[in-house]
């Protein structure tokens, strides 16, 4: 007859236990703050990347709260300033001779996000996977 041996569960007990955590995490909270934190990065970038004149398009950059639907999480950075659209992609001059190029500033900040975003993401679902199974 075989013979079997031995099993000590405590570790499958653990484990069990560590995933029950891990269902009962708030995952709604963290895509949530994923997503301000990534607009509120965007932000920064956009801010950086907008020319200065007088300093008002710089300053009205706005980030939107988080909204969520079928579970896709968005937060819109905008500007609402009538001519920041030119600032982005170009505009004739007032005398309508000569194109003024764009600035592509929201463009290029996020192409740069977009390229980022993975590995910001990656450390992000890391350090919160951590805190579940680390913790006792």
């Amino acid at each position: 007859m075989a013979k079997w041996g031995r099993c000590d569960f405590k570790q499958l007990q653990r484990l069990n236990q560590k995933i029950e955590k891990l269902m009962d995490a708030d995952m709604e909270q963290f895509c949530r703050q994923a997503a301000k934190d990534l607009a509120g990065m965007l932000h920064s970038k956009v801010v950086k990347l907008t020319p200065v004149d007088t300093g008002t398009l710089k300053r009205t950059w706005t980030v939107t709260p988080v909204g969520s639907r079928n579970f896709r999480y968005t937060a819109v950075v905008l500007n609402n300033l009538n001519y920041a659209v030119y600032v982005e992609y170009g505009h004739r001059n007032k005398s309508h001779t000569k194109w003024v190029p764009g600035r592509h500033m929201l463009t290029i900040s996020t192409q740069e996000l977009e390229q980022q975003a993975p590995k910001i993401l990656e450390r992000k679902l890391y350090q919160f996977l951590k805190g579940c199974f680390d913790a006792e």
